[in-house]
Protein backbone atom coordinates (compact mmCIF):
# COMPACT_ATOMS: atom_id res chain seq x y z
CA UNK A 1 0.00 0.00 0.00
CA UNK A 2 1.22 3.71 -0.60
CA UNK A 3 0.30 7.21 0.67
CA UNK A 4 -1.59 7.68 -2.56
CA UNK A 5 -3.88 4.42 -2.57
CA UNK A 6 -4.89 5.21 1.34
CA UNK A 7 -5.85 9.43 0.27
CA UNK A 8 -7.63 7.62 -2.50
CA UNK A 9 -9.73 5.43 -0.72
CA UNK A 10 -10.39 8.64 2.08
CA UNK A 11 -11.71 10.20 -1.38
CA UNK A 12 -13.83 7.12 -2.10
CA UNK A 13 -15.44 6.71 1.02
CA UNK A 14 -16.43 10.68 1.34
CA UNK A 15 -17.90 10.18 -2.07
CA UNK A 16 -20.22 8.29 -0.76
CA UNK A 17 -22.15 11.13 0.95
CA UNK A 18 -22.86 12.02 -2.35
CA UNK A 19 -23.19 9.14 -4.76
CA UNK A 20 -23.20 5.12 -4.41
CA UNK A 21 -21.02 3.23 -6.21
CA UNK A 22 -21.70 2.92 -10.06
CA UNK A 23 -22.26 -0.87 -11.04
CA UNK A 24 -19.99 -3.38 -12.43
CA UNK A 25 -22.12 -5.17 -14.79
CA UNK A 26 -21.05 -8.59 -16.60
CA UNK A 27 -21.61 -8.13 -19.85
CA UNK A 28 -23.00 -11.16 -21.45
CA UNK A 29 -23.39 -9.95 -25.44
CA UNK A 30 -19.38 -8.96 -25.41
CA UNK A 31 -18.42 -11.34 -23.02
CA UNK A 32 -20.00 -14.84 -25.62
CA UNK A 33 -18.50 -12.61 -28.60
CA UNK A 34 -15.04 -12.62 -27.14
CA UNK A 35 -14.98 -15.70 -25.04
CA UNK A 36 -14.20 -14.03 -21.96
CA UNK A 37 -15.94 -12.23 -18.79
CA UNK A 38 -16.09 -8.66 -20.34
CA UNK A 39 -17.47 -6.55 -17.15
CA UNK A 40 -18.53 -3.17 -17.46
CA UNK A 41 -17.39 -0.11 -14.81
CA UNK A 42 -20.99 1.91 -15.76
CA UNK A 43 -19.63 5.40 -15.19
CA UNK A 44 -22.50 6.78 -17.62
CA UNK A 45 -24.89 5.51 -14.70
CA UNK A 46 -22.97 8.53 -12.20
CA UNK A 47 -25.41 11.25 -11.34
CA UNK A 48 -23.77 13.11 -13.73
CA UNK A 49 -23.53 10.30 -16.19
CA UNK A 50 -19.90 10.68 -15.95
CA UNK A 51 -17.31 10.06 -13.93
CA UNK A 52 -15.60 13.68 -13.96
CA UNK A 53 -18.03 14.14 -10.89
CA UNK A 54 -15.16 12.01 -8.69
CA UNK A 55 -12.05 14.61 -9.47
CA UNK A 56 -14.49 17.67 -9.05
CA UNK A 57 -15.74 16.29 -6.05
CA UNK A 58 -12.39 15.33 -4.29
CA UNK A 59 -10.83 18.81 -5.46
CA UNK A 60 -13.36 20.93 -4.18
CA UNK A 61 -13.42 18.93 -0.84
CA UNK A 62 -10.02 19.25 -0.24
CA UNK A 63 -9.88 23.04 -1.11
CA UNK A 64 -12.42 23.45 1.38
CA UNK A 65 -10.43 21.35 4.50
CA UNK A 66 -7.27 23.83 3.27
CA UNK A 67 -9.44 27.12 3.14
CA UNK A 68 -13.05 26.81 4.45
CA UNK A 69 -13.42 30.36 3.98
CA UNK A 70 -13.26 29.71 0.01
CA UNK A 71 -16.40 30.44 -1.48
CA UNK A 72 -16.23 30.75 -5.27
CA UNK A 73 -14.54 28.05 -7.47
CA UNK A 74 -14.15 28.55 -10.97
CA UNK A 75 -14.18 25.90 -13.90
CA UNK A 76 -13.97 25.84 -17.73
CA UNK A 77 -15.35 23.28 -19.96
CA UNK A 78 -18.17 23.12 -22.27
CA UNK A 79 -18.71 19.21 -21.42
CA UNK A 80 -18.79 16.83 -18.59
CA UNK A 81 -16.40 18.07 -16.04
CA UNK A 82 -18.91 21.03 -16.49
CA UNK A 83 -21.83 19.16 -15.38
CA UNK A 84 -19.53 17.65 -12.13
CA UNK A 85 -18.26 20.88 -11.03
CA UNK A 86 -21.92 22.31 -10.84
CA UNK A 87 -23.45 19.74 -9.39
CA UNK A 88 -20.79 19.48 -6.46
CA UNK A 89 -21.12 23.38 -6.22
CA UNK A 90 -24.60 22.90 -4.84
CA UNK A 91 -23.30 19.38 -2.54
CA UNK A 92 -21.29 21.69 -0.48
CA UNK A 93 -23.09 24.87 -1.02
CA UNK A 94 -20.72 27.25 -2.65
CA UNK A 95 -20.88 29.20 -5.57
CA UNK A 96 -19.56 28.04 -8.83
CA UNK A 97 -18.82 29.93 -12.26
CA UNK A 98 -18.29 27.87 -15.44
CA UNK A 99 -16.96 29.61 -18.41
CA UNK A 100 -18.24 27.68 -21.65
CA UNK A 101 -17.40 28.78 -25.19
CA UNK A 102 -20.10 30.54 -27.37
CA UNK A 103 -20.55 27.44 -29.39
CA UNK A 104 -21.40 25.11 -26.59
CA UNK A 105 -24.59 23.45 -27.70
CA UNK A 106 -27.95 24.59 -25.60
CA UNK A 107 -28.11 21.20 -24.40
CA UNK A 108 -25.47 21.31 -22.36
CA UNK A 109 -25.70 24.65 -21.09
CA UNK A 110 -29.16 23.52 -19.64
CA UNK A 111 -27.24 20.78 -17.92
CA UNK A 112 -25.01 22.40 -16.60
CA UNK A 113 -27.42 24.85 -14.85
CA UNK A 114 -29.89 22.21 -13.97
CA UNK A 115 -26.78 20.64 -11.50
CA UNK A 116 -25.75 23.17 -10.60
CA UNK A 117 -29.37 24.56 -9.46
CA UNK A 118 -29.01 28.35 -7.91
CA UNK A 119 -25.15 27.34 -6.90
CA UNK A 120 -23.84 27.91 -10.66
CA UNK A 121 -23.89 31.15 -13.17
CA UNK A 122 -22.84 30.51 -16.51
CA UNK A 123 -20.70 32.72 -18.52
CA UNK A 124 -20.43 31.92 -22.52
CA UNK A 125 -17.23 33.54 -23.95
CA UNK A 126 -14.99 32.93 -26.90
CA UNK A 127 -15.88 30.68 -30.13
CA UNK A 128 -12.45 28.21 -28.94
CA UNK A 129 -11.70 26.62 -25.86
CA UNK A 130 -8.36 28.22 -25.32
CA UNK A 131 -10.16 31.55 -25.09
CA UNK A 132 -12.52 30.51 -22.50
CA UNK A 133 -9.80 28.87 -20.21
CA UNK A 134 -8.21 32.01 -20.42
CA UNK A 135 -11.22 34.13 -19.41
CA UNK A 136 -11.93 32.21 -16.80
CA UNK A 137 -8.39 31.80 -15.25
CA UNK A 138 -8.63 36.01 -15.39
CA UNK A 139 -11.63 35.99 -13.29
CA UNK A 140 -10.18 33.23 -10.92
CA UNK A 141 -7.11 36.00 -10.74
CA UNK A 142 -9.76 39.14 -10.37
CA UNK A 143 -11.96 37.17 -7.84
CA UNK A 144 -9.72 34.89 -6.05
CA UNK A 145 -12.20 31.95 -6.77
CA UNK A 146 -9.93 28.50 -6.96
CA UNK A 147 -9.55 27.22 -10.26
CA UNK A 148 -10.76 23.70 -10.52
CA UNK A 149 -8.68 22.10 -13.53
CA UNK A 150 -10.39 18.86 -16.07
CA UNK A 151 -7.46 16.81 -15.06
CA UNK A 152 -4.14 18.24 -14.39
CA UNK A 153 -4.41 18.13 -10.54
CA UNK A 154 -3.44 16.12 -7.92
CA UNK A 155 -6.49 16.15 -5.84
CA UNK A 156 -8.81 15.10 -9.48
CA UNK A 157 -6.16 12.69 -10.43
CA UNK A 158 -6.97 11.10 -6.93
CA UNK A 159 -10.37 11.16 -6.80
CA UNK A 160 -10.51 9.77 -10.56
CA UNK A 161 -8.50 6.61 -9.04
CA UNK A 162 -11.83 5.90 -7.26
CA UNK A 163 -12.98 3.99 -10.10
CA UNK A 164 -10.16 1.51 -9.95
CA UNK A 165 -10.74 0.62 -5.91
CA UNK A 166 -14.45 0.25 -6.92
CA UNK A 167 -13.60 -2.03 -9.42
CA UNK A 168 -11.65 -4.18 -7.20
CA UNK A 169 -13.92 -3.68 -4.53
CA UNK A 170 -16.80 -4.85 -6.57
CA UNK A 171 -15.38 -7.37 -8.81
CA UNK A 172 -13.71 -9.52 -5.24
CA UNK A 173 -10.45 -9.72 -7.28
CA UNK A 174 -7.78 -7.67 -9.62
CA UNK A 175 -8.70 -8.22 -13.20
CA UNK A 176 -6.88 -9.37 -15.79
CA UNK A 177 -7.38 -6.44 -17.76
CA UNK A 178 -8.50 -3.08 -17.91
CA UNK A 179 -9.58 -0.77 -20.68
CA UNK A 180 -9.89 2.52 -20.53
CA UNK A 181 -10.32 5.52 -22.21
CA UNK A 182 -7.62 8.70 -22.47
CA UNK A 183 -8.06 12.42 -22.96
CA UNK A 184 -6.15 14.66 -20.41
CA UNK A 185 -5.45 11.76 -18.83
CA UNK A 186 -6.62 12.09 -15.08
CA UNK A 187 -8.65 9.09 -15.09
CA UNK A 188 -6.13 6.87 -16.79
CA UNK A 189 -3.40 8.08 -14.48
CA UNK A 190 -5.57 8.09 -11.39
CA UNK A 191 -6.19 3.86 -12.32
CA UNK A 192 -2.85 3.41 -12.71
CA UNK A 193 -1.23 4.73 -10.06
CA UNK A 194 -3.72 3.10 -7.82
CA UNK A 195 -3.64 -0.03 -9.37
CA UNK A 196 0.47 0.09 -8.92
CA UNK A 197 -0.08 1.16 -5.07
CA UNK A 198 -1.78 -1.72 -4.50
CA UNK A 199 0.24 -4.26 -6.36
CA UNK A 200 -2.31 -6.00 -8.79
CA UNK A 201 -1.55 -7.69 -11.31
CA UNK A 202 -4.07 -6.09 -13.52
CA UNK A 203 -2.87 -5.32 -17.21
CA UNK A 204 -3.68 -1.64 -18.75
CA UNK A 205 -5.31 -0.60 -21.97
CA UNK A 206 -5.53 2.62 -22.51
CA UNK A 207 -7.42 4.16 -26.30
CA UNK A 208 -7.42 7.30 -27.48
CA UNK A 209 -9.70 8.75 -30.51
CA UNK A 210 -7.64 8.89 -34.24
CA UNK A 211 -8.11 12.66 -34.42
CA UNK A 212 -6.73 13.89 -31.30
CA UNK A 213 -3.22 11.12 -29.86
CA UNK A 214 -2.18 12.75 -26.87
CA UNK A 215 -0.77 10.49 -25.52
CA UNK A 216 1.15 8.65 -28.35
CA UNK A 217 2.39 11.79 -29.02
CA UNK A 218 3.57 12.06 -25.66
CA UNK A 219 5.13 8.76 -25.35
CA UNK A 220 7.06 8.90 -28.42
CA UNK A 221 8.46 12.78 -27.33
CA UNK A 222 9.02 11.40 -24.14
CA UNK A 223 7.00 14.71 -22.86
CA UNK A 224 3.73 16.01 -23.42
CA UNK A 225 3.08 18.07 -26.84
CA UNK A 226 0.33 19.87 -28.35
CA UNK A 227 -0.94 17.50 -31.47
CA UNK A 228 -3.48 18.90 -33.69
CA UNK A 229 -7.32 17.76 -33.55
CA UNK A 230 -8.43 16.63 -36.71
CA UNK A 231 -11.67 15.14 -35.50
CA UNK A 232 -13.94 16.88 -32.93
CA UNK A 233 -16.35 13.80 -32.40
CA UNK A 234 -15.25 12.32 -29.53
CA UNK A 235 -15.14 15.68 -27.61
CA UNK A 236 -14.51 13.84 -23.94
CA UNK A 237 -11.85 12.71 -24.85
CA UNK A 238 -9.99 14.69 -28.19
CA UNK A 239 -7.69 16.71 -26.44
CA UNK A 240 -4.51 18.61 -27.51
CA UNK A 241 -2.24 18.29 -24.83
CA UNK A 242 -2.54 15.52 -22.07
CA UNK A 243 -1.32 17.02 -18.32
CA UNK A 244 1.81 17.38 -17.64
CA UNK A 245 1.21 15.81 -13.82
CA UNK A 246 -0.50 12.89 -15.48
CA UNK A 247 1.90 12.31 -18.06
CA UNK A 248 4.75 11.77 -15.03
CA UNK A 249 2.44 9.08 -13.85
CA UNK A 250 1.49 7.25 -17.19
CA UNK A 251 5.03 8.18 -19.01
CA UNK A 252 6.44 4.24 -18.49
CA UNK A 253 3.40 2.92 -20.34
CA UNK A 254 4.04 0.61 -23.08
CA UNK A 255 2.88 2.67 -26.44
CA UNK A 256 2.06 -0.95 -27.62
CA UNK A 257 -0.46 -0.65 -24.89
CA UNK A 258 -2.08 2.61 -26.19
CA UNK A 259 -4.81 2.17 -28.90
CA UNK A 260 -6.24 4.23 -31.21
CA UNK A 261 -10.30 4.24 -32.36
CA UNK A 262 -11.11 5.83 -35.79
CA UNK A 263 -14.07 8.25 -35.24
CA UNK A 264 -16.40 6.15 -37.67
CA UNK A 265 -15.79 3.19 -36.08
CA UNK A 266 -16.77 4.40 -32.66
CA UNK A 267 -20.09 5.38 -34.79
CA UNK A 268 -20.66 1.21 -35.13
CA UNK A 269 -19.99 0.92 -31.39
CA UNK A 270 -22.44 3.35 -30.01
CA UNK A 271 -25.01 2.31 -32.98
CA UNK A 272 -24.32 -1.27 -31.60
CA UNK A 273 -24.67 -0.42 -27.62
CA UNK A 274 -27.62 1.32 -27.85
CA UNK A 275 -29.70 -1.20 -30.13
CA UNK A 276 -28.36 -4.40 -28.48
CA UNK A 277 -27.52 -3.60 -25.47
CA UNK A 278 -29.67 -0.26 -24.71
CA UNK A 279 -27.08 1.23 -23.16
CA UNK A 280 -26.15 4.89 -24.11
CA UNK A 281 -22.70 5.96 -24.67
CA UNK A 282 -20.87 9.51 -25.62
CA UNK A 283 -18.69 8.99 -27.90
CA UNK A 284 -15.60 8.68 -25.36
CA UNK A 285 -17.52 6.29 -23.49
CA UNK A 286 -17.96 3.80 -26.12
CA UNK A 287 -14.16 4.20 -26.59
CA UNK A 288 -12.97 1.32 -24.30
CA UNK A 289 -15.46 -1.39 -25.43
CA UNK A 290 -14.17 -0.16 -29.20
CA UNK A 291 -11.43 -2.28 -29.16
CA UNK A 292 -12.11 -5.17 -27.78
CA UNK A 293 -12.14 -6.72 -31.58
CA UNK A 294 -8.38 -5.63 -31.64
CA UNK A 295 -7.40 -7.12 -28.37
CA UNK A 296 -10.10 -10.40 -28.88
CA UNK A 297 -7.53 -13.14 -29.32
CA UNK A 298 -5.16 -11.70 -26.28
CA UNK A 299 -8.26 -11.27 -23.27
CA UNK A 300 -9.70 -15.01 -24.13
CA UNK A 301 -10.65 -16.96 -21.23
CA UNK A 302 -9.56 -13.88 -18.90
CA UNK A 303 -11.22 -11.18 -16.90
CA UNK A 304 -11.77 -7.46 -18.80
CA UNK A 305 -12.90 -4.60 -17.34
CA UNK A 306 -14.21 -1.58 -20.04
CA UNK A 307 -14.65 1.62 -18.42
CA UNK A 308 -17.70 2.88 -20.25
CA UNK A 309 -16.75 6.57 -19.08
CA UNK A 310 -19.73 8.73 -20.05
CA UNK A 311 -23.39 8.63 -21.06
CA UNK A 312 -23.72 12.36 -22.05
CA UNK A 313 -24.95 11.83 -25.86
CA UNK A 314 -27.27 14.93 -27.47
CA UNK A 315 -29.68 12.53 -29.76
CA UNK A 316 -29.72 15.20 -32.11
CA UNK A 317 -26.39 13.65 -33.33
CA UNK A 318 -27.71 10.07 -33.97
CA UNK A 319 -27.98 10.79 -38.10
CA UNK A 320 -24.44 11.50 -37.86
CA UNK A 321 -23.81 8.58 -35.90
CA UNK A 322 -25.98 6.48 -38.20
CA UNK A 323 -24.21 8.73 -41.16
CA UNK A 324 -20.47 7.73 -39.78
CA UNK A 325 -20.88 4.33 -39.18
CA UNK A 326 -22.49 3.50 -42.43
CA UNK A 327 -19.58 5.03 -44.22
CA UNK A 328 -16.92 2.75 -41.95
CA UNK A 329 -18.96 -0.23 -42.24
CA UNK A 330 -18.77 0.40 -46.27
CA UNK A 331 -22.67 0.48 -46.94
CA UNK A 332 -22.67 3.85 -47.46
CA UNK A 333 -20.47 5.96 -50.41
CA UNK A 334 -20.28 9.12 -51.73
CA UNK A 335 -18.92 9.97 -54.85
CA UNK A 336 -18.81 12.59 -57.80
CA UNK A 337 -20.05 11.09 -61.31
CA UNK A 338 -19.17 12.98 -64.74
CA UNK A 339 -22.64 12.73 -66.58
CA UNK A 340 -22.75 13.29 -69.99
CA UNK A 341 -25.31 16.61 -70.29
CA UNK A 342 -27.67 14.85 -72.76
CA UNK A 343 -31.30 13.66 -72.37
CA UNK A 344 -30.70 9.61 -71.35
CA UNK A 345 -28.07 10.18 -69.78
CA UNK A 346 -29.23 9.77 -66.01
CA UNK A 347 -31.64 6.98 -67.08
CA UNK A 348 -28.56 5.09 -68.18
CA UNK A 349 -26.56 5.62 -65.05
CA UNK A 350 -29.78 4.56 -62.73
CA UNK A 351 -30.17 1.42 -64.74
CA UNK A 352 -26.72 0.58 -63.57
CA UNK A 353 -28.23 0.29 -60.00
CA UNK A 354 -28.48 -3.14 -58.33
CA UNK A 355 -32.11 -3.97 -56.89
CA UNK A 356 -30.51 -3.01 -52.93
CA UNK A 357 -28.70 0.50 -53.89
CA UNK A 358 -31.14 3.40 -52.91
CA UNK A 359 -30.20 6.82 -53.44
CA UNK A 360 -29.69 8.74 -50.45
CA UNK A 361 -28.14 12.07 -52.05
CA UNK A 362 -28.08 13.58 -55.93
CA UNK A 363 -27.29 16.88 -56.65
CA UNK A 364 -27.10 18.20 -60.18
CA UNK A 365 -27.08 21.41 -61.53
CA UNK A 366 -26.93 21.75 -65.18
CA UNK A 367 -24.53 23.99 -66.48
CA UNK A 368 -25.18 25.64 -70.31
CA UNK A 369 -22.10 25.46 -73.15
CA UNK A 370 -20.22 22.01 -71.19
CA UNK A 371 -20.69 18.88 -72.43
CA UNK A 372 -20.34 16.97 -69.28
CA UNK A 373 -21.71 17.67 -66.01
CA UNK A 374 -20.53 16.56 -62.28
CA UNK A 375 -22.97 14.98 -59.95
CA UNK A 376 -22.91 14.29 -56.39
CA UNK A 377 -24.62 10.84 -55.40
CA UNK A 378 -24.68 9.50 -52.75
CA UNK A 379 -25.71 5.61 -52.48
CA UNK A 380 -26.80 3.10 -49.36
CA UNK A 381 -26.93 -0.71 -49.72
CA UNK A 382 -26.80 -3.89 -47.33
CA UNK A 383 -23.96 -5.47 -48.19
CA UNK A 384 -20.35 -3.48 -49.19
CA UNK A 385 -19.29 -5.65 -51.63
CA UNK A 386 -22.59 -4.30 -54.17
CA UNK A 387 -20.03 -1.35 -54.69
CA UNK A 388 -17.34 -3.43 -56.66
CA UNK A 389 -19.90 -4.23 -58.86
CA UNK A 390 -21.73 -1.04 -59.38
CA UNK A 391 -18.02 0.45 -60.00
CA UNK A 392 -17.64 -1.94 -62.62
CA UNK A 393 -20.50 -1.44 -64.41
CA UNK A 394 -20.50 2.45 -64.27
CA UNK A 395 -16.78 2.46 -65.56
CA UNK A 396 -17.33 -0.22 -68.38
CA UNK A 397 -20.49 2.30 -69.66
CA UNK A 398 -17.45 5.25 -69.78
CA UNK A 399 -18.81 7.25 -67.08
CA UNK A 400 -15.95 8.61 -64.90
CA UNK A 401 -16.34 8.72 -61.51
CA UNK A 402 -14.36 9.35 -58.58
CA UNK A 403 -15.15 8.02 -54.84
CA UNK A 404 -15.01 10.66 -52.24
CA UNK A 405 -15.94 8.88 -49.43
CA UNK A 406 -12.92 9.24 -47.66
CA UNK A 407 -11.53 12.26 -48.77
CA UNK A 408 -12.17 14.10 -45.42
CA UNK A 409 -11.40 17.76 -47.05
CA UNK A 410 -14.05 17.75 -49.99
CA UNK A 411 -16.21 15.86 -47.32
CA UNK A 412 -16.29 18.92 -44.93
CA UNK A 413 -17.83 21.05 -47.96
CA UNK A 414 -20.11 18.37 -49.71
CA UNK A 415 -21.47 15.91 -47.12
Amino acid sequence: MSDFTDTARAAEQAMRALFPPTPLQRNVHLSDRHGCDIWLKREDLSPVRSYKIRGAFNAMRKALADNPGQRQFVCASAGNHAQGVAYVCQHFGVQGTVFMPVTTPKQKIEKTRAFGGGAVSITLIGDFFDETLAAAQSFCAEKGAHFLSPFDDPDVIEGQASVALEVLDELGHAPDLMILPVGGGGLSSGVARYLRGVGADTGLTLVEPEGGPSLTAALAAGKPVTVPITDTFVDGAAVAQIGARTFEVLRDIDPSRVLLSPENRICVTIGEMLNVEGIVLEPAGALAVDVLDSVSEEIRGKSVVCVTSGGNFDFERLPEVKERAMRYQGLKKYFILRLPQRPGALKEFLNLLGPDDDIARFEYLKKSARNFGSVLIGIETRDPQQFDGLFARIGARGFAVRDITDDDLLAQFLI
